[in-house]
């Protein structure tokens, strides 16, 4: 029996140190990218591609995480007086049904795979995908809505991945290749954070995965790797040496790391640029930037 996806894991326990002060109070993925939090982008993403059940994996100060999705009433009232329909059907689009969000405290920061291993009482027997809602994809067809189709052909582990350059592929889990089938890629296995020249391919992980069962099995071993945590890719690469078949899948789109300020603030331009409403106002300050910046030479 072919099994479907409708599980997806958030992890979004972590403390957002690189963005500080803003989020010392402002959970990270709350903060706005144009006009919607980062977390609303997976979220949007995870419903186009079938997910009907989100489990995020929090830790303590997120709790304006929790309310974003919860209804707010006060406002939806004062909207619906003011004839603002439009805005209010923006604000309907953010609430999650009862039962359809769950929430797991993941106590200590113990890594990327613990943070998977946290939920595995929700996912139980089930594949399920993990999105990285740093990791933002702009795609014609989202990033998970591609992979899902690749999944129901292969039933198998999916790893979104990407090149990028040598020099910096020891920032990323990499693919170890077997057979490069071209959208789709075979796996021997993978790397967490291979040291410098050692990188056993260009072909990175990013934040979207669809995983089977047997990568819960091999989190419960809790092996440390890279860092002293326990690394969510030396738990696929042990599935994989285990019997499991891996694959990495090179999505189509364009992928923004907003975990940094540079991926961030090109996410926040590329995706102003992308709307009717903002394009014109946007292109002509850049403009009127670069104009500026070459008369200053």
């Amino acid at each position: 029996m072919r099994k479907k996806v409708s599980k997806a894991i958030f992890p979004v326990a972590g403390l957002g140190t690189r963005f500080l002060p803003a989020t010392k109070s402002v959970p990270k993925e709350i903060m706005t990218l144009v006009d919607r939090p980062l977390v609303q982008y997976a979220i949007d993403e995870a419903r186009a591609a079938g997910i009907k059940e989100f489990i995020f994996v929090t830790s303590r100060g997120k709790s304006a995480l929790e309310d974003y999705f919860d209804n707010a009433p006060q406002l939806e009232q004062s909207l619906r007086k003011a004839g603002k329909t439009e805005l209010l059907e923006i604000l309907k689009s953010t609430d999650m049904d009862s039962g359809e969000i769950a929430y797991i405290r993941q106590a200590k920061p113990l890594g990327l795979g613990h943070a998977v291993w946290c939920a595995r009482r929700l996912i139980g027997n089930e594949p399920f995908a993990v999105m990285l809602p740093d990791d933002i994809i702009a795609a014609d067809k989202p990033c998970l809505a591609q992979m899902v189709e690749a999944f129901e052909e292969t039933q198998s582990n999916i790893v979104a991945a990407m090149e990028v350059p040598e020099d910096k592929a020891s920032a990323y889990g990499v693919l170890d290749v077997k057979e490069d089938m071209g959208r789709i890629v075979s796996t021997k296995g993978l790397v967490e954070k291979p040291a410098p020249g050692e990188a056993p391919s260009n072909l990175a992980v990013i934040g979207r995965y669809i995983l089977t069962p047997k990568v819960l099995q091999q989190l419960n071993k809790k092996r440390s790797g890279t860092g002293g945590e326990i690394q969510l890719t030396d738990a696929i690469a042990d599935a994989r040496e285990d019997g499991e078949e891996v694959y990495g899948f090179r999505f189509e789109g364009q992928r923004f790391d907003c975990g940094s300020k540079a991926g961030y603030l090109q996410a926040t331009v590329a995706f102003a640029l992308a709307r009717d409403d903002l394009r014109d106002d946007l292109w002509g300050y850049l403009n009127e930037v670069v104009h500026a910046e070459k008369a200053a030479q």
